[in-house]
Formats: C-alpha cells, sequence, structure tokens
C-alpha cells in the first residue's frame, strides 16, 4: 500500500494516540471536513469537564463566532461528564447546535428535523426538571428560536448565516 501526499498510509485510518479511530482532518468552522493538508479551523478539544457555567459561556461564544458545530461538542462533553440528571438537557442543547449546524450548511431538512428534535428535547427536560432558567439559559426562549428557525430554514430552502442565526443561550441581555 503507498502513501498519500500527506505522508499518511493509503486506505489507513486516522488514530488517536491510544490507537482509536479519530479523523485527522481539518475542519471549516462548520465542522466539514477539509482536503487534508489544507489550513482548517482548530478543533474543539474532547471530554474536556468544565462546569455547567463554562459549558454555557464557551458554548455562546461559539455560537457568537459562527461556530455550531464547535457548540455542540462543548454541549456533547457536558452532556457526557455531567450529572445523569441533566443528560437530557445537554443532548438537546447538542442537538439544537446541531441543528444549526446543517442549517447553515444548505441541509434543510435536516437542519430543521434537529432543531425541532432539540426544541423537543429541551422543553421535555424543563417540564420534567421543573426548571426553566438552569445556568441562566432561557430554555422557553431557546425552544421558541429552534421552532421559529426550523421554520425559515424550511420556508426558503436555503441556508442560513450560522452567526446571524445563533441563538442567546441566556436570552437577550
Amino acid at each position: 500500500m503507498g502513501t498519500t501526499s500527506s505522508g499518511r498510509q493509503a486506505g489507513a485510518r486516522d488514530r488517536d494516540h491510544e490507537g482509536r479511530a479519530r479523523n485527522a482532518r481539518p475542519r471549516d468552522g462548520l465542522g466539514r471536513p477539509l482536503p487534508y493538508g489544507a489550513e482548517g479551523v482548530a478543533r474543539q478539544p474532547e471530554g474536556v469537564v468544565r462546569t455547567p457555567e463554562q459549558s454555557v459561556a464557551e458554548a455562546q461564544q461559539l455560537l457568537d463566532a459562527g461556530k455550531p458545530f464547535h457548540a455542540h461538542e462543548v454541549f456533547e462533553d457536558a452532556w457526557k461528564t455531567g450529572p445523569a440528571k441533566e443528560r437530557a438537557l445537554w443532548r438537546g442543547l447538542a442537538q439544537l447546535a446541531v441543528g444549526l449546524t446543517h442549517a447553515a450548511r444548505g441541509n434543510v431538512t435536516g437542519g430543521a428535523r434537529l432543531l425541532r428534535r432539540g426544541a423537543g428535547a429541551v422543553a421535555e427536560w424543563a417540564s420534567g426538571a421543573g426548571e426553566q432558567r438552569p445556568y441562566g439559559m432561557d430554555l422557553a426562549g431557546l425552544v421558541a428560536w429552534a421552532r421559529e428557525l426550523a421554520g425559515d430554514v424550511e420556508e426558503s430552502g436555503e441556508a442560513v448565516d450560522a452567526r446571524g442565526r445563533a441563538p442567546w443561550l441566556r436570552g437577550r441581555v
């Protein structure tokens, strides 16, 4: 088997230092793979344990920068490392971020579907937990944002500006 221009073994899978399969291709700001050797956007480190407040703040910074794919990774870390009683909340927030990612990539059907799924998950968690503002987040506002964006995406059939349509996790300040 030969090697590629980047020195990788042709047909070989990218692996991390522990031997787990990892895609090492560079990515753009919406998480789309770029060719090996291209300059991409730095990836979010995986498995970072943050406080919930840190997760919300970091995710908001990424959303404000038009990087919902990266924000989803922050929410995914919170979902995987946080308390079991909050996992559905963080998973729903991750789905909202992925929905925005797909909508920004022009995947109208997938974007709308994930925005609605995430909105449903967040609303269900808020109802079950009896909390509307955990860690200062405006869950009712996020649910309304996601449902409105899903409708807008389906109606227009076009990609959205991830930065321009990013949600305010804690509501407008």
